[in-house]
């Protein structure tokens, strides 16, 4: 009885029915659509901020620069101090070093994995490889510019060189990287001349697996060429830990560490631990990288995440207000059938079941509309949504000179630096996944709004008295 009736009122207020399955369905497929594009904001920035920290990492560790830190080195030309060459004498130099970022003990790596809630931890050393050569100028005991005065003349190159531990491979900066050529540095390499390349260096050289590379004047063998993660910042080469520390004359010092907490609720604690552990040293956590995030990227999070979710809010509440209203305009238009219903005997609490009955049916309705609806919306928006940019500070690997020393910027005397806060821009695809947890949302929504427009449809229905819909039938 309660299945025929219900079926009979649907069909004979078909329309209403309609219309209010397809208000609640706007709302439900907007709820869909917003929830899946803010999840697929938040994924794509996770992404960004996954390729610059490296797999893995939660925390990094760094030591601003003090006087004298990084590995500053003078370049002597000839064996005499700077300014008192003899006009014309040929040099070439080729040193590894990293001035722009302090550096910090490699027993502070230890102390930081040795710290509670700290799952691991790994340093590493990013220097740049500067390569200088040519002749003296006459007159000036200095490498000249190409056709300066005196005829003296000066090259130079440079590239970005990053000693890693190979015993850490969950962490560090080539974690993140895949290997698309070769092997990866392990842990029996840790002395050993082998490198790993960029391939976009790799390409730019021509390198493959097994070509040969000179950082500081030694000889490093290609073992791997690593493509890195989209968004990533990478080093033009990759060389085990002691042999960077050893050739830029660091030893025993890091000037990044890599840190994974043991979960990620245990982030901010670990990040206090090491600031208590390291009070010198800067803590940067993954939130605070993703405060630093700028440009289109970060401006749809922010839209993603307050206009549209209220938006959302504003439609369900519409949606949920629009279906309540017309249940109980039905419920007041059949005043006679339910009046005469209860003078059959009909208790006000079948009744009020009854009216819940075909409210939620035509809720449940909705929210499968309402899946469609949202299911299609995600689509368009990653089919037509334009591509995204971040950007964010991370180390470039450029080489810069630093004034002070004779020479100049970049001339001999003068110190190499290592930019690490360049700013670095990536253009990135959104995504919008329509999760199972937002289609779950969506029916717990759709079936909300017929229990409510159920429920006060119920309401006034209960309301109705036997006597005054007699007399309204007669």
């Amino acid at each position: 009885m309660f299945v025929t009736y219900l079926l009979r009122e649907l069909r004979r207020r078909m329309r209403q029915s309609i219309f209010i399955a397809a208000g609640l369905a706007v709302g439900v497929g907007l709820v869909i659509t917003v929830t899946a594009a803010s999840d697929g904001v938040s994924a794509t920035q996770g992404t960004v901020l996954h390729s610059l920290y490296g797999v893995g990492t939660d925390v990094t560790v760094t030591q601003p620069p003090t006087a004298g830190s990084g590995g500053g080195t003078r370049f002597n030309v000839g064996g005499a101090p700077p300014g008192q060459q003899k006009a014309g004498t040929s040099f070439s130099r080729d040193i590894l070093a990293g001035g722009g970022m302090g550096t910090i003990k490699s027993s502070s790596v230890t102390t930081v994995a040795g710290l509670k809630n700290v799952s691991g931890a790994a340093g590493a050393l990013a220097l740049n490889d500067v390569k200088l050569s040519g002749t003296v100028s006459a007159g000036t005991g200095q490498p000249g510019a190409q056709g300066g005065p005196g005829g003296g003349s000066v090259s130079s190159s440079s590239f970005t060189v990053t000693g890693v531990d190979p015993s850490q491979g969950a962490l560090g900066p080539l974690s993140s990287a895949t290997i698309t050529s070769g092997h990866g540095l392990t842990a029996a390499e840790s002395n050993a001349s082998d490198a790993v390349v960029s391939s976009d260096y790799a390409t730019a050289q021509n390198l493959k697996v097994g070509s040969a590379i000179t950082v500081a004047g030694k000889t490093f063998s290609v073992a791997g060429i690593a493509s890195a993660a989209q968004g990533a910042s990478s080093a033009d080469a990759y060389i085990p830990l002691a042999r960077a520390q050893a050739l830029a004359d660091l030893p025993g010092e890091v000037n990044t560490i890599y840190v994974s907490a043991a979960s990620a609720s245990d982030i901010s604690t670990v990040s206090a631990e090491i600031s208590r552990a390291l009070p010198a040293a800067t803590v940067t956590t993954s939130s605070d990288l993703a405060s630093e995030v700028t440009g289109s990227l970060a401006s749809a999070s922010s839209l993603a995440n307050s206009l549209g979710r209220w938006l959302a809010v504003a439609v369900l509440i519409a949606a949920f207000g629009l279906a309540s209203i017309l249940t109980m305009s039905a419920v007041s238009r059949r005043v006679r059938e339910f009046g005469t219903l209860k003078a059959m005997g009909w208790r006000s609490r079948r009744i009020i079941r009854q009216v819940m009955g075909e409210a939620l049916v035509i809720g449940v309705v909705g929210g499968a509309a309402g899946v469609g609806i949202g299911y299609g919306a995600a689509a368009l928006v990653s089919a037509l949504a334009p591509p995204l940019t971040a950007t964010t500070a991370s180390g470039s690997g450029a080489a810069a000179g630093g004034a002070g020393g004779p020479g100049g910027a970049g001339g001999p005397g003068g110190r190499f630096a290592h930019a690490s806060t360049a700013a670095h821009t990536v253009s990135v695809h959104l995504a919008v996944p329509v999760t199972l947890g937002a289609v779950a949302l969506a029916v717990v929504l759709a079936i909300a709004g017929g229990l409510i427009a159920g429920s006060l449809g119920g309401w006034r229905a209960s309301r109705l008295r036997p006597a005054a819909a007699l007399a309204r039938v007669e």
